[in-house]
């Protein structure tokens, strides 16, 4: 299967809206969602919730951004760009995840998809406690697709981590009972695995894809550019199971070039724009034997 070329695919791009955390280093949250969007041929615009001081080797401070002012970038964008689909990343706090959930239902995007943000790939916590039980109660329902990695899958449903493909499929009937329409449960912190297994969790079926892990330590912002080109495919027409197999793809293509990019001491990122750099050497190329 192949990435969609932004170049030739759309003129007239869908615009898919990020509402995030932004990070300084540039791996994970806002700055990869924009990458990750127009990677896979959408137009990004953003709602930034949280600045975060962050590097590859880790997040050394966050600053929710003032309700008013998150208030404000939604109405903003809402109001003027006909956005197609949202996803939803860092919400670093109750109050923030409420006036989120109060716009989408106000605005009504077609597609929401929402990577639940708790835990940072250097292992930092990125979402407060008491903001799990509300992201639970009032955005998840409204959600066309939830993304959590395993620690955010055990603390959406109080069940012990996975330690194997089997301890994922226990967790199927406790992610259903979370009432968005479905789950993509990631397998990635199955280290020992040869495979990186993820379960798309719909009312009725579920359904394995499978990619092989790659042996590299740039890993960061992995779920928020997956989540990010799943909504981006959503909003440029693709059915969601489409939608997560090309995404599924698409990161995983990510990773495999992410050793070409020397960025930081380091969890460094993935290499979000592994297919354009690749048609810029073909076209040097013929430009140079021209």
């Amino acid at each position: 299967m192949s990435i969609q070329n932004p170049k030739t695919q759309f003129k007239n791009p869908p615009i898919v809206l990020t509402i995030a955390g932004s990070d300084s280093g540039g791996g994970a949250g806002i700055q990869a969602d924009i990458k990750a969007i127009s990677a896979t041929g959408s137009y990004a615009c953003s709602v930034i919730t949280a600045i975060t001081a962050q590097n590859t080797l880790g997040v050394s401070g966050i600053f929710p951004i003032p309700l008013n002012y998150v208030e404000q970038q939604l109405d903003a964008v809402f109001s003027d760009l006909n956005v197609v689909a949202v996803k939803v990343g860092m919400l670093a706090d109750s109050d923030i995840i409420k006036t989120v959930t109060a716009k989408i239902k106000q605005y009504q995007p077609q597609f929401l998809v929402v990577d639940p943000v708790m835990v940072a790939t250097s292992g930092d916590l990125l979402l407060q406690q008491d903001a799990i039980s509300t992201l639970k109660s009032e955005l998840l329902p409204l959600a066309d697709l939830i993304t959590p990695n395993l620690p955010e899958g055990a603390a959406l449903t109080g069940k012990p981590m996975p330690t194997d493909n089997a301890g994922m499929m226990d967790m199927i009937s406790a992610l259903r009972q979370l009432n968005c329409k479905a789950v993509l449960l990631k397998g990635g912190h199955l280290e020992q695995d040869s495979s990186s297994n993820d379960l798309l969790i719909l009312p009725n079926q579920v359904q394995q894809l499978s990619a092989k892990r790659i042996a590299t330590k740039n890993t960061h912002g992995t779920g928020c550019t997956l989540s990010s080109a799943i909504a981006s495919y959503l909003a440029q027409g693709y059915s969601l199971i489409e939608a997560v197999t090309q995404g599924k793809h698409y990161i995983s293509q990510a990773i495999a070039h992410a050793d070409e990019l020397s960025i930081g001491q380091g969890h460094g990122p993935v290499h979000h724009f592994f297919a354009t750099d690749s048609q810029l050497t073909v076209d040097l190329e013929s430009h140079t034997h021209a």
